[in-house]
């Protein structure tokens, strides 16, 4: 579990503010601040992580593109989407261990889902995310500096699917993408929190 309180970013956070926030959290945790969990949205845009091939930004769409030091391939990130960033020190918790941070980051936002209604299937290696049949439904990309863990998780709510067929998310030719409205039509973004903040705090 984290030890902190969420904070909500309001509105769309456009990403280099995000990236440089993160930054200076990440440093701010690792000289013995408190931890953090932040929710965000931000404008329709795609990031590319420390993995990511240029090819699979696509085309047929003018989204903007962002280098990320997150790990991970190609991302979207648009309104009606949520992103969780937890600002951690990787400690006992998770016996140093980033695989194990990861597990338990994944397995935590599963939780939160099967409460919000939506079971989903962890997956690790190349198809790393939680899934709903065949379809994603949330990514995951972190990064290590100094002991501290940041970046994390992208969890389709309600935000438009369309720009998936034009480019390569996460490096999986051909695959598609889920959102938690499609299986609970009346979701909101703040029962998505609230589930969020339960299972990960």
């Amino acid at each position: 579990m984290l030890r902190c309180t969420p904070t909500y970013w309001p509105g769309l956070t456009p990403y280099p503010a995000a990236l440089e926030a993160l930054e200076r959290a990440a440093a701010t945790v690792a000289h013995g601040a408190p931890e953090q969990l932040i929710l965000a949205e931000h404008p329709a845009l795609l990031t590319c992580g420390s993995s990511a091939q240029r090819a699979d930004t696509g085309t047929g769409h003018t989204l903007p593109i962002y280098t990320s030091n997150r790990g991970g391939q190609v991302t979207f990130h648009g309104p009606g989407q949520r992103l969780i960033y937890p600002v951690v020190k990787l400690d006992d918790r998770w016996q140093h261990d980033i695989r194990r941070y990861m597990r338990w980051l994944q397995e935590s936002v599963q939780r939160a889902c099967l409460h919000l209604g939506t079971p989903t299937t962890l997956k690790t290696g190349a198809e790393l995310g939680l899934w709903v049949g065949e379809r994603k439904l949330a990514a995951f990309g972190v990064r290590v500096r100094k002991g501290v863990a940041f970046h994390g998780a992208s969890l389709n709510v309600f935000n438009d699917l369309d720009i998936y067929n034009h480019f390569t998310p996460c490096g999986l030719v051909n695959s598609q993408a889920a959102r938690l409205c499609d299986s609970v039509p009346a979701i909101t973004m703040a029962a998505v929190d609230d589930a969020l903040v339960a299972a990960l705090c």
